[in-house]
């Protein structure tokens, strides 16, 4: 088992990480901006060493930088947490020439699957069924245009590197096909340094399902269940859940099944998510991998009991599942609503600043994930999550319950945040009845929508 591990990352996933490693023993190291030199996770870990301006090309992007920090501090291993290098393969395969673990597949895999038009091409030749679309990946507009006449409108348009919502458009016609390509191709080429896009068509009012995955070096596989992410503004998910209501017992064993059959296709190692689309026929269809731990991940952990942090650590140090499929149960249900720096009523616009009291709520089955305190400065650099906000009941309807009292309770001053916003969607009608897939923000909150 490695010794200590440096945290490639900030925010509360940073303190996740080092948390887990504090349970195992295991030391680590911080790495931070200098905007973030009061940040928790400073704080928090064994050592910490600034890398850098606040710039994330300067800092958190900044691959040498955190090698150098690494080797500096004689870290074995590095954890990437989610978003920055966690699905570069250049990083991984960096980490790997400096003989540094990367907690995470291997830099093939990230490759293979981090470029979501190779992605589908490899679902589809081993048989996963993925949502209608360009089997090649495609470059020019001109070129784009004609196989969405073959593919039929609605189609989507996506980066390869795409995440997070960034480099997507739906086009509806002919007629401003064109202009979405050649937006969504700048927002990848800004965003990913990638101009290289793929087409689906667009499938209307789906769920948005995904099954979590975990694999050793032994070839076992396993799926720890699905979370429903349909509650979306933009494709950024807004608020997640599991088990899906959406689907039954029958049609869970048959998406996990394919989900493993999907990492098992590729040789997957460590922690990923199968991520499908779910039409009102209750067809699915494989979207993308992602390639690393979720935001969502603790709503997994409440209804499984696994900490998915400390199993992702134990399989890059070589150690086998601790689980078999069968000794995955799901018990229960969780909610989690992420709680972010933003003003609703204001297009999101961000809200950084000074946060002059923080009250968080506990209880039974209430868990907070965050990097925040009384006194924190929120800075304008970085995405604007706060908090993660996550409750688990014996049944959806007393997780919802749960969700509303922790909602309540909780107290963030002197910034803007969304919510008020979470608590309207949990009392809202059509969410109660479950009644929920990608469109219910525009459709039931237009003024939040758009």
């Amino acid at each position: 088992m490695f010794t200590k591990i440096l945290v490639a990352n900030r925010g509360e996933i940073a303190v996740r990480i080092i948390r887990a490693c504090r349970e195992m023993g295991i030391k680590t190291v911080a790495v931070y901006s200098e905007a973030d030199r009061e940040s928790l996770h400073t704080l928090l870990a064994d050592e910490a060493i600034c890398i850098g301006p606040a710039a994330s090309t300067e800092s958190y992007l900044n691959m040498e930088r955190i090698i150098s920090a690494t080797v500096a501090a004689k870290a074995e291993a590095i954890h990437p947490g989610f978003g920055f290098l966690s699905e570069n393969a250049r990083f991984a395969e960096l980490c790997q020439k400096c003989n540094i673990t990367f907690i995470g597949p291997s830099p093939e895999l990230i490759h293979k699957m981090g470029n979501k038009s190779e992605a589908r091409k490899t679902m589809m030749e081993a048989g996963i069924p993925v949502v209608p679309g360009s089997k090649e990946p495609v470059y020019k507009a001109e070129e784009a245009k004609a196989m969405a006449e073959k593919i039929g409108y609605p189609v989507m348009i996506k980066a390869s590197s795409g995440g997070g919502g960034k480099g997507m458009r739906i086009s509806w016609g002919p007629e401003d096909f064109e202009a979405n390509f050649q937006n969504a191709q700048m927002e990848s080429v800004k965003g990913f340094s990638d101009d290289t896009m793929y087409l689906e068509r667009y499938i209307e009012k789906p769920r948005h399902i995904e099954f979590q995955i975990m694999a050793d070096k032994f070839g076992h596989v396993v799926h720890l269940g699905e979370r429903d992410c349909s509650i979306q503004r933009r494709h950024q998910k807004v608020l997640e859940e599991s088990p899906s209501i959406a689907i039954s017992k029958e049609l869970r064993k048959k998406m996990g099944d394919t989900a493993v059959k999907a990492a098992r296709a590729v040789g997957y190692e460590n922690a990923g998510t199968i991520e499908f689309l779910l039409d009102k026929n209750k067809n699915f269809y494989f979207m993308e991998m992602n390639t690393r731990i979720q935001v969502e991940h603790p709503v997994t952990e409440m209804v499984t009991g696994l900490d998915l942090i400390i199993e992702q650590i134990r399989v890059a140090a070589g150690e086998p599942l601790s689980v078999t499929q069968d000794q995955v149960k799901i018990r229960g249900h969780a909610i989690e609503c992420r709680i972010n720096a933003e003003n609703p009523a204001k297009h999101f616009m961000p809200c950084p600043g000074l946060i002059t009291n923080v009250h968080t709520p506990g209880g039974n089955g209430v868990r907070v994930d965050s990097h925040i305190y009384s006194d924190y400065r929120v800075p304008p650099n970085y995405d604007s999550m706060l908090l993660k906000l996550i409750v688990h009941g014996k049944d959806r309807k007393s997780a919802i319950a749960k969700m509303r009292s922790a909602l309540g309770e909780l107290v963030i001053e002197g910034i803007e945040t969304n919510l008020d916003f979470q608590y309207e969607i949990m009392n809202h009608e059509a969410f109660l009845e479950g009644d929920t897939d990608t469109h219910f923000i525009p459709t039931y909150f237009p003024e939040y929508g758009k």
